[in-house]
């Protein structure tokens, strides 16, 4: 039986006994929200949105699914900004949305082993704040975190400001319970920090944005709270300094240094002109800033910010810098970093570009893209910003004044090739953190050996014979 001979009130009927009537959705306008992304880059359709609240439903659900053919989009908190968490847009609507929002709760926290087990619709924030709540820290840290959830975090790998610390989301989990396509469970809940038992299977869905199985719960890894955290606003010439401060600051406070997010001019007259109340934090402008945030364990914090600054501007790495005197200045600073992608809309069309390159070559990477960008499109405005500590750029490009959005956004993918072409020079990634999803699936064979691609689909193959998990989605 599949998807289509199966009457569609009887899949109806049989996914609300499983879940009860009123968490299977049909109709247009309670599926909205569930259909269209951030962007509105991506709009689908539905037969239906199931919101499963254990993983015994989510087991029962998938195994109806697998017996009737029937294709399912795991989504989380829908934050996504590559497609990943929305169903296709078929004329007939033959997927399911399977969202996770309802399974939302710490099923135990373990100081001793410094973990916390976590169902997979909590939203990032509550793992923060649950981890708070024990006396500890889980620094996982995104912009979207008051929406995001942790499943759709682990299930595309996430990076965010706090990478260059304690890594990205895989770095930050020892065990997993997954639901397989045909129902069945996967559980590895572990809290060992060892375990040479064969294949770590739990990396092969991190990152695999639900095309593999849907991760229902997580043993996350939890960590001393700073004692003390120092903030500092700083103003320079150009990435080139920011790299060698970045090496300074590293050098003289190790891994106290939690943060180094570098942005431009450009961003921050965006975020001033357009957020409510937003401020220059420095009394002139500056070419280049950089956000840096130390975080120690030790009353010593301020004293290291202090020599780290001096040093700099001794070393004629910084122009100017404040550090932030009280908790809302902190906030007020984190602010500006934090609206820099949302403020973007008031600039017109925005082209973005998640990408990487090494660390290193970061200053190399935007002392190309800039004039690149400009040849191909007179006028084009990059708001290149991000995580320097780890070589992740987010290279926004804002329409040229007074152009016609849509005739810029026609051109993204131009505008693609253009960026792409010198992150894979500079030995770099197309994905640095959002994922591949819908719209970086065709461009992955260019940056893929088919050797790696042939890997990628055996194991699909495997875990998904019938290619009913997120079809379409990365491969």
């Amino acid at each position: 039986m599949t998807a289509d001979t199966l009457a569609p009130q009887t899949l109806l009927s049989r996914l609300s006994a499983i879940v009860g009537e009123r968490n299977v959705l049909s109709e247009a306008a309670d599926m909205a929200a569930y259909l269209a992304e951030p962007r509105e880059l991506f709009h689908g359709r539905a037969r239906c949105v199931v919101r499963p609240g254990s993983t015994a439903e989510v087991a029962a659900v998938l195994k109806l699914c697998d017996e009737t053919h029937t294709s399912v989009v795991p989504q989380g908190g829908n934050t996504g900004l590559v497609g990943g968490q929305i169903p296709g847009q078929s004329g007939n609507a033959d997927e399911i949305v399977l969202s996770l929002k309802r399974m939302d709760r710490v099923r135990e926290t373990d100081t001793s082993s410094k973990t916390m087990t976590v169902e997979a619709g909590m939203t990032l924030l509550a793992v923060q704040e649950a981890a708070e709540a024990a006396g500890a820290l889980f620094p996982l840290s995104l912009a979207s975190e008051g929406s995001c959830t942790i499943g759709g975090n682990l299930s595309t790998n996430a990076g965010g400001t706090a990478v260059l610390a304690y890594g990205n989301a895989r770095d930050l989990v020892t065990g997993l319970e997954v639901v397989l396509a045909d129902g069945r469970v996967l559980s590895n809940l572990s809290k060992l920090k060892k375990d040479n038992t064969g294949y770590d299977l739990k990396h092969l869905f991190m990152g695999s944005e639900g095309t593999l199985g849907v991760i229902t719960a997580a043993v996350v890894k939890l960590y001393p709270r700073p004692r003390e955290m120092q903030t500092a606003f700083i103003g320079l010439k150009s990435p080139h300094e920011a790299l060698a401060l970045l090496n300074l600051a590293q050098a003289l406070a190790g891994a106290d240094v939690k943060t180094f997010e570098l942005m431009p001019r450009f961003g921050l007259d965006i975020v001033i002109n357009h957020a409510v109340a937003a401020r220059d934090p420095l009394s002139s402008k500056h070419a280049w800033y950089v956000l840096l945030e130390l975080g120690s364990q030790t009353d010593s914090g301020e004293a290291a910010l202090m020599n780290i600054l001096e040093q700099g501007a001794e070393q004629g790495l910084i122009d100017d810098a404040v550090v932030a005197a009280s908790l809302d200045q902190r906030k007020d600073f984190w602010k500006l970093r934090e609206l820099l992608s949302d403020m973007q809309k008031f600039e017109g069309g925005s082209i973005k570009h998640d990408v990487s390159v090494p660390v290193a070559k970061v200053p190399q990477f935007l002392d190309e893209v800039y004039p690149a960008v400009e040849t191909f499109m007179p006028g084009a405005r990059l708001v290149p910003f991000g995580h320097l500590g780890d070589g992740n750029i987010h290279c926004n490009v804002s329409q040229p004044v007074g152009m016609d959005k849509q005739a810029f956004l026609d051109r993204w993918y131009q505008m693609n090739e253009v960026v792409h072409a010198i992150v894979t020079r500079l030995d770099g990634s197309i994905s640095a953190e959002h994922g591949i999803g819908t719209l970086k699936r065709d461009l992955l064979p260019g940056v893929k050996s088919p050797v790696a691609l042939e890997v990628m689909r055996a194991i699909k193959a495997a875990l998904d014979p019938k290619g009913l998990l997120n079809p379409g989605k990365v491969l």
